[in-house]
């Protein structure tokens, strides 16, 4: 079960949330509105290894490949 990072567009409330699916919507603890995902933090490669110019959207991003 992947950690996911959350910001709501009502409020602003960025958090993170552990979910079962990525694609699962998940409401805001602050407010209740359902949060887009989004793309900060640190990024790790599966093989163990520091992943190249990873921009953290695996379906676009070459690096880890």
């Amino acid at each position: 079960m992947p950690i996911l990072s959350y910001k709501c567009e009502k409020c602003g409330n960025c958090f993170e949330e552990l979910v079962k699916k990525y694609d699962e919507r998940v409401p805001c603890p602050r407010c209740g509105t359902p949060a887009v995902r989004t793309w900060y933090g640190c990024m790790y490669s599966a093989t163990g290894k520091p992943p190249k110019k990873c921009n953290g959207k695996c379906s676009e991003c070459p690096g880890c490949k």
